[in-house]
């Protein structure tokens, strides 16, 4: 039943809208902002609006929008790790989720045995009425779009079937958005921001390749051999997984990307763009130590960095049918040499004679040249003093 200021063809030309204009020329924001405006402007008596989408991301949960009446739309961010809280488990949105059907319920008469505490919340701040419904997707995936408002006496029956009316076509406006945001994150899980956003802007063919400049990180966890035969496979994972999320973090931190796991190497690049190559290395430089520090924080957690800057060839490798999105080139595989470099000589950080101009004298120790197995001629390596360790230190 339409809300009595909504006539039927006013629903068909709101759906038209979500299905047609919105669906193409808008923003997730922008729809749920317009939207939400329509429904007000028309006297339905919305206070608050949430839609949420559930990502595939190993550290967002969920992204969705906000709609408030005195502010207007935003996006928002859920972690991962609130999703197995009691922030979302027994909530209306997990009850949606998990059971394809609606959940309606007056705030004007909670019971605390039975009412999550979402909905206390929300009605301290003034709501008086609240609706979740599901949003279901062509995928069969179900979102979730929550509905409040203040008015006194709620929301009406001719509201409420009103909105849930309209919530397959506001599905069908958002699920492009939210599949191609979907993607974007699978992308940058597994390849880094960087490729991510090359592949979406369709660097996908074998060969589709550039020359950059970059300064070039690559860390080695210690004892990495020795740790795999003596601890079970999971105890190996949880200490690679912890090292790695340590310099991963970092890297980002900074601006750099992770290209590659090797194993227990981790290497990632830091491009020079318009910066020059002595903030680029900063950068590098800056990961590198705030990784260390952390990691020392972990019993028997120890690993080396190693970088060097020069052009790199950034792009698509591999078998017609199975690609991979990488750095290759000789100042990658100089970088790799470096590692047995610092092992040998028990620094915690090694830099080339490049990377070692970009930084003052007193920062940096010359180690001697070295014979670098697929190197042409010696090279200088330098040791980088790093905060708790400084220079020459054992």
């Amino acid at each position: 039943m339409p809300h009595q200021r909504f006539s039927d063809l006013d629903v068909l030309k709101f759906a038209t809208w979500l299905v047609g204009t919105a669906r193409v020329f808008l923003s997730p924001v922008e729809i749920v902002a317009q939207a939400c405006e329509r429904l007000t402007g028309a006297g339905i008596p919305l206070w608050r609006v949430r839609v949420g989408q559930r990502l595939i991301n190993p550290l967002i949960g969920a992204w969705g929008v906000i709609w408030m009446r005195e502010t207007g739309a935003e996006e928002y961010t859920v972690p991962r790790s609130v999703l197995a809280t009691g922030a979302f488990t027994g909530s209306p949105f997990e009850h949606v989720i998990r059971t394809r059907t609606r959940f309606y319920r007056s705030l004007r008469d909670l019971d605390p045995i039975r009412d999550h505490p979402v909905l206390f919340e929300l009605a301290a701040d003034g709501s008086t009425d609240y609706l979740a419904l599901p949003i279901v997707y062509g995928d069969g995936s179900v979102q979730g779009a929550a509905f409040t408002t203040d008015a006194p006496d709620g929301f009406s029956q001719a509201a409420t079937a009103l909105i849930e009316d309209l919530s397959p076509f506001i599905a069908a406006a958002l699920e492009p958005a939210a599949m191609r945001r979907s993607a974007e994150s699978l992308l940058r899980t597994y390849l880094g921001d960087g490729p991510a956003q090359r592949i979406a802007a369709g660097a996908i063919r074998r060969g589709d390749q550039i020359a950059i400049e970059a300064a070039v990180l690559l860390t080695d966890l210690r004892g990495y051999t020795l740790l795999s035969e003596q601890l079970p496979p999971h105890e190996l994972l949880e200490r690679l997984g912890q090292y790695q999320e340590i310099v991963v973090t970092a890297v980002r931190a900074e601006g750099g990307d992770v290209l590659k796991f090797m194993g227990d190497g981790v290497l990632s690049i830091f491009p020079v763009e318009g910066s020059g190559l002595e903030k680029a290395s900063g950068r590098a430089r800056r990961a590198l130590e705030a990784a260390l520090l952390q990691a020392e924080q972990i019993a028997d957690l120890r690993f080396v960095g190693c970088l060097h800057a020069g052009s790199v060839i950034y792009g698509n490798i591999g078998s017609p049918d199975r690609l991979d999105f990488t750095v290759v080139g000789p100042t990658v595989n100089f970088v790799c040499r470096l590692e047995a470099v610092a092992k040998n000589a028990n620094c915690v950080a090694v830099c080339s004679r490049e990377v070692a101009a970009c930084f003052p004298a007193a920062t940096t120790r010359w180690l001697g040249t070295f014979t670098l197995p697929g190197i042409p001629d010696a090279q200088a390596v330098f040791e980088l003093a790093t905060p708790s360790r400084g220079l020459g230190a054992d």
